[in-house]
């Protein structure tokens, strides 16, 4: 395999190291972004943030339904953690980290990737924070990443001043300076998204609205599009490609009135049901013939719901499923090697569940299994 424009410190790997039942540091949530995705050959791997690093699970083979793991990759001093696949298959890592030092604590964003499933994850990269005063710096935010389609890493976050900054890997691998995008009374829980045509977008809840950029072109510098309101429940964001280079955000309202979704040039539409505090996840698939769109998320009782509409047409209602278990953080969705939807999610004691479509019409699925 050629990994091109990488620094030597990239391609040198940190291995991981398999872990007992009894000795495995405790899942401390999910990480952001799509933490359950398929490699380019055609296995399955979840990870999840913990004490001291991370956990990773992979399928031993293409459709399962084995798994090996959880193996567990050393990453000191994380306070959050996003994962994030580009169209290569490469996932990469990216978190913000919260160091001890003399003058208080020291925050930085830092950067990993798995070229391979299963293969070893490289060295962790500081990408540095924009903030050199240092009370400004440890207010730095929660980073989000997307890897455009010519594999250009782009890393997201909020400034100290509520802005919006992002830095980017460049040509030959080196990574361009902190730009400074503007925007203000922005949160965490921002969520950037790559289309098919090669544009990143950007969310960002920011107070009562949803601020919003998008590239022009690809390669350029994002713009600030038109504000979205309502806004976001802070953390609740997904995206989806529903038609070349058109994606559909959906979030949950902060009022407690559901879900709601929007697509650029129209109007934010509400969906209704009852999500929970977290993230939503988003998969667009094939149903008895039918293009549509599957939603899972924690419900406010702290089950798992999974939701199905037809693609871009949401406001025709939705159908509800209540999978019957309780999960920790958010559930994730992905397509297996045999184009089966496969959900994913933690118990409550940090126990990791995946259950597969069922070979029948509709969406149901077979029983949840533990993969280790």
């Amino acid at each position: 395999m050629v990994m091109r424009g990488r620094s030597a410190q990239q391609r040198r790997s940190s291995g991981a190291v398999a872990v007992a039942v009894g000795s495995r540091p405790a899942v401390t949530g999910t990480a952001e972004g799509a933490w359950l995705v398929r490699g380019k050959d055609g296995r399955l791997t979840a990870y999840a943030p913990c004490r001291g690093g991370l956990l990773r699970w992979t399928e031993t083979r293409p459709g399962g339904p084995d798994w090996s793991g959880p193996e567990f990759f050393e990453v000191a001093d994380l306070t959050h953690l996003a994962v994030v696949q580009g169209a290569d298959t490469y996932v990469h890592f990216v978190g913000r980290r919260e160091r001890r030092a003399a003058g208080g604590p020291a925050v930085d964003v830092v950067h990993a990737i798995q070229y391979q499933t299963g293969r070893p994850v490289t060295e962790w990269r500081s990408l540095g924070n924009p903030h050199r005063e240092p009370d400004k710096a440890r207010n730095f935010g929660v980073p989000a990443g997307a890897v455009d389609t010519a594999g250009t890493v782009h890393v997201f976050a909020r400034n100290a001043g509520g802005g919006l900054m992002m830095r980017r890997e460049g040509k030959g691998g080196r990574w361009e300076p902190w730009a400074d995008l503007r925007g203000g009374d922005i949160q965490d829980g921002i969520v950037a998204t790559a289309t098919s045509s090669g544009q990143v977008e950007v969310f960002a809840p920011a107070g009562g609205a949803a601020l919003h950029w998008i590239q022009p072109e690809p390669g350029g510098s994002p713009q600030r599009s038109h504000d979205v309101r309502p806004g976001p429940l802070a953390g609740s964001v997904a995206a989806v490609e529903t038609a070349p280079g058109r994606l559909t955000w959906f979030w949950t309202d902060p009022t407690g009135s559901g879900l709601v979704c929007h697509r650029r040039g129209g109007w934010a539409v509400p969906l209704g049901g009852t999500p929970g505090d977290g993230a939503n996840a988003v998969l667009r698939t094939t149903l008895d013939g039918y293009d549509c769109t599957v939603i899972a998320h924690r419900g406010a009782a702290g089950g798992v719901l999974v939701g199905v509409c037809g693609t871009e047409a949401e406001s025709s209602g939705l159908w509800w499923t209540d999978l019957g278990r309780t999960c920790l953080g958010a559930p994730a969705l992905a397509h297996d090697a045999y184009g089966r939807v496969v959900i994913a999610a933690f118990d409550p004691d940090g126990t990791l569940r995946v259950a597969r479509q069922a070979p029948e019409p509709g969406l149901s699925f077979l029983e949840w299994v533990c993969p280790g």
